[in-house]
C-alpha cells in the first residue's frame, strides 16, 4: 500500500490533540482532519488535509455528514491483501493508518438541567462512531486511538518501531468497542428515561424517569480480587463507567492488598462517616457498626467508636471523616486493626502508621456530606432490584421538620441531639437494628435479629449501666410496648422510632408511664 502514513484526527476533546499531531508530522505522517479539529490544528501551524478536499464532497447538513464517504471508510476498511490494494489504486484511494476520534459529549450535554430534546438530539454522534468502529475492525492494519491518555504509549512505539504493533492495535481496539458500546447504553437510556407524546416536545425539556424500561450496566475491572468472601470462591472488583467518586477512587497508601470483604467493609465505613459534618469515627465489623462516636478531636472520636465495643473492634475496618492527624495516628497504632479509610493523611500521620506496616492505608479524597447514587442495586437470582438510595435527616431541624414527639413529655436538647445521632446510624444497622446512644456515642448495637426485642436486649445489655440516661433508635416501628419497658429498666430517657404499629398507642401509653419521651419519624429505615 502507499508508503505514506495517514492519519486522520476527528476529536470533540482537544485534550493534548495538538502536541499529538506536530510529532506525528515530525515522523512522517500526513494529516487529515474536520471542520473545527482541522482548524484548531491549522492554528498551531500544521498542514492539514480537510475531509472535503479528500472525497471532493463537502459537509452537509449542517455537519451532520462529514466523514461518511467511500474515501475515507474504504481507506479504513481495506486489508493487507493483494486484491484490496488492486481496488485502492483502481479507485484512486490511499489507506488510512491512524484513526485520532472522540465523540460528541452526549452524556455531558443530558446531565444539564432544562436541556431539550432537540439539544440531546444534536449531541448524538454519527460519524465519529462509524470512524471508530471500521478502524477497530480492521485492527489488524489500523490503529484507533479513542482515549488521550493513550497518545504518548502510541507516539513512543512508532518512535521506537516505525509503527504500533499489533499487541497494542488490537488493545486499542477493544477500548474503541467499549468506548462507543458505553456510548449508546448513555443514548438508549436518555431514550428509555423520556416519554414523547408528539412533536411539539422535541424544543422541550423532557421529564426523566428514574426506571426505564431498559438500561445496562457499564463495568471495568479494576483489579482480580485474591478470594472472594471466602477462599474457595473467585472474585474480581469492578467500578461504574465513568468513574465516579466513592469507595472505587480509592487510593492505598500502604498495607496488604484488599480483599472482597475489606472493600465491603471500607464501603459501609465511609458511607457512615460521611454523614457526621463533626469529627466522626465508625468502627465496621462484617458489614455492620460495631461504635460510631462524634467528638471536636478525631483522635478522641475513634477512641469513643473503639471502646463501644472493644471485643468486636479487634481486627476491624476504621472509617474516619476528617483528614488524619498524628494524634490519632497514634490511637489508632494502639490497636489492631484490619484497615483505615479516611479524605486523607498527614505527613506526620503516615510516619506514626509506618509502624503497622500490614494496616491497609485508604484515602478518598474529600467526602461529601450527602451521599448521591443514581440507583441502588441488588442482585437475586436472573436479575436485580433497583431503588433510591435511603437518605437520612441528618440534621435537627430537618428532623424536627418531619417528627412528632408522641408523648407527653419532650426531649430535652441534649435527647435531640443524641435521638438525630442514634437515628443516622441506625440506617446503616441491619435490620431489625436498635442504637443506644448517649453523647454522640454508640454504647450498644443490636441487629440483624428477626425480633425487634431481641435486637434490643443485644443492645441495651452491650449499654450495661452507660444506658442510664441514653436514648433509643428502632429502624422500624415498636410493635409491642416490651422494647419501651426494657429501654425503661436499663435507665433509657427517650425513644425515637418510625411509628406506624397498630399498637402504636400502647406503646406511647408505655412510654408515659416510665417518663421517657418519644418521637416518631413516619420513616422506616430497614437494610437488608
Amino acid at each position: 500500500m502507499n508508503s505514506t502514513k495517514r492519519a486522520l484526527i476527528s476529536v470533540f476533546d482537544k485534550r493534548g490533540v495538538k502536541e499529538l499531531a506536530k510529532e506525528l508530522v515530525d515522523l512522517g505522517f500526513q494529516l487529515i482532519s474536520t471542520g473545527g479539529t482541522a482548524r484548531y490544528l491549522e492554528e498551531a501551524g500544521l498542514e492539514v488535509e480537510k475531509v472535503e478536499d479528500l472525497t471532493g464532497f463537502p459537509e452537509i447538513l449542517g455537519g451532520r455528514v462529514k466523514t461518511l464517504h467511500p474515501k475515507i471508510h474504504a481507506g479504513l476498511l481495506a486489508r493487507d491483501l493483494p486484491e484490496d490494494r488492486k481496488q485502492l489504486e483502481q479507485l484512486g484511494i490511499s489507506p488510512i493508518d491512524l484513526v485520532v476520534v472522540n465523540l460528541y459529549p452526549f452524556q455531558e450535554t443530558v446531565s444539564r438541567p432544562g436541556v431539550t430534546l432537540a439539544e440531546a438530539l444534536e449531541q448524538i454522534d454519527i460519524g465519529g462512531v462509524t470512524l471508530i468502529r471500521a478502524a477497530a475492525k480492521n485492527f489488524s492494519r489500523v490503529a484507533v486511538v479513542v482515549n488521550p491518555d493513550r497518545y504518548q504509549e502510541v507516539l513512543e512505539e512508532l518512535r521506537e518501531k516505525g509503527e504500533v504493533s499489533l499487541k497494542t492495535r488490537f488493545s486499542l481496539a477493544r477500548e474503541a468497542f467499549w468506548h462507543t458500546a458505553n456510548y449508546d447504553r448513555v443514548i438508549s437510556e436518555y431514550f428509555h428515561e423520556i416519554s414523547l407524546e408528539d412533536e411539539g416536545e422535541l424544543s422541550g425539556s423532557p421529564e426523566r424517569s428514574k426506571f426505564p424500561e431498559r438500561f445496562l450496566l457499564p463495568l471495568v475491572k479494576l483489579q482480580d480480587l485474591r478470594y472472594g468472601e471466602n477462599p474457595h470462591q473467585e472474585a474480581a472488583f469492578y467500578r461504574e463507567e465513568p468513574l465516579s467518586w466513592g469507595i472505587v477512587s480509592f487510593q492505598k497508601l500502604q498495607g496488604k492488598e484488599l480483599s472482597f470483604n475489606n472493600i465491603l467493609d471500607l464501603e459501609a465505613a465511609f458511607q457512615i462517616a460521611s454523614e457526621f459534618a463533626e469529627p466522626a469515627a465508625v468502627v465496621i465489623k462484617h458489614n455492620t457498626p460495631s461504635g460510631v462516636a462524634c467528638d471536636s478531636r478525631l483522635s478522641v472520636a475513634f477512641r469513643k467508636a473503639f471502646q463501644a465495643d472493644a471485643v468486636a473492634a479487634y481486627g476491624g475496618i476504621v472509617g474516619l471523616n476528617k483528614t488524619v492527624d498524628d494524634e490519632t495516628a497514634e490511637a489508632l497504632t494502639e490497636n489492631f486493626l484490619e484497615a483505615v479509610v479516611a479524605p486523607a493523611y498527614s505527613e506526620a500521620a503516615l510516619k506514626v502508621l509506618e509502624k503497622r506496616k500490614n494496616l491497609r492505608l485508604i484515602s478518598l479524597g474529600e467526602l461529601p456530606m450527602k451521599q448521591i447514587f443514581y440507583r441502588n442495586f441488588k442482585q437475586v437470582s436472573g436479575g436485580f432490584l433497583v431503588q433510591d438510595p435511603d437518605f437520612v435527616e441528618n440534621d435537627l431541624q430537618k428532623l424536627w421538620e418531619i417528627s412528632k414527639v408522641v408523648t407527653k413529655r419532650e426531649p430535652s436538647s441534649d435527647e435531640w441531639e443524641d435521638l438525630l445521632f442514634a437515628w443516622i446510624v441506625v440506617r446503616h444497622v441491619f435490620s431489625n437494628g436498635i442504637v443506644v446512644a448517649r453523647g454522640k456515642e454508640t454504647l450498644g448495637i443490636g441487629n440483624g435479629q428477626v425480633s425487634r426485642i431481641a435486637a434490643a436486649r443485644i443492645a441495651l445489655e452491650k449499654a450495661g449501666e452507660k444506658a442510664k440516661g441514653a436514648v433509643l433508635a428502632s429502624d422500624g416501628f415498636l410493635p409491642f410496648p416490651d422494647t419501651v419497658e426494657l429501654a425503661a429498666e436499663f435507665g433509657v430517657t427517650a425513644i425515637i422510632q418510625p411509628g406506624g404499629s397498630i399498637r402504636d398507642q400502647e406503646v406511647i401509653t408505655a412510654a408515659d408511664a416510665k417518663g421517657l419521651a418519644m418521637v416518631f419519624t413516619g420513616k422506616r429505615h430497614f437494610r437488608h
